[in-house]
């Protein structure tokens, strides 16, 4: 789940089904119901699936999933918060496991690193900032925590082939854009 309305979709689908959830946030439900059946697993699966969901009750696949909610929630869902910071330390602390373990997962089931990934996510916001033309370039490389321009542009055009000025005169922006949890 990446933002409030797949939360509100799975609060919705959970609830049709009878089930009393107690918490529901970006990618993980917590139930008042300690165990289902496997009816209900089954009936679950094809609700979420149905939604573009997937039930995810591996522990390393819900780590994975972890690592991404964060990742989209610090780049996308933060208002106005410089994203200079060390990410292997903010990941480490909020997981509580060592970046090393946390990237190297990472990569073996993404097949991209998590660096690939942050930078990609924060491409994505830098195209719907670029889309809204509430920011200029200068303001969405400090926003995004890149140290000047030309490295939010180098970054850029090796994600997209087009620099971000390129991309904002061109005004295609919203068919470069790409939903967030198909980023990778």
């Amino acid at each position: 789940m990446v933002c409030n309305r797949c939360i509100m979709a799975v609060k919705q689908a959970l609830e049709n089904q009878g089930l009393h959830p107690e918490k529901v946030t970006l990618g993980e439900v917590t139930l008042e119901e300690e165990h289902l059946s496997g009816a209900q697993l089954e009936k679950l699966d094809a609700t979420l699936t149905g939604l573009g969901f997937e039930r995810i009750d591996d522990r390393k696949a819900r780590l994975i999933e972890s690592i991404k909610n964060k990742v989209i929630k610090m780049i996308h869902h933060a208002d106005k918060v410089d994203l200079r910071f060390n990410w292997s330390s903010v990941l480490s602390e909020e997981l509580h496991y060592e970046y090393n373990y946390l990237s190297n997962l990472f990569s073996s089931v993404e097949g991209i690193t998590l660096e690939q990934y942050i930078i990609r996510q924060k491409i994505e916001k830098a195209k719907e900032l670029l889309f809204y033309d509430e920011l200029n370039l200068s303001q969405i490389a400090s926003r995004l925590g890149y140290s000047s321009v030309a490295h939010l542009s180098a970054q850029f055009k090796k994600v997209t082939g087009l620099t971000p000025s390129e991309m904002k005169r061109s005004r295609d922006l919203d068919h470069n854009r790409k939903p967030l949890d198909s980023v990778a």
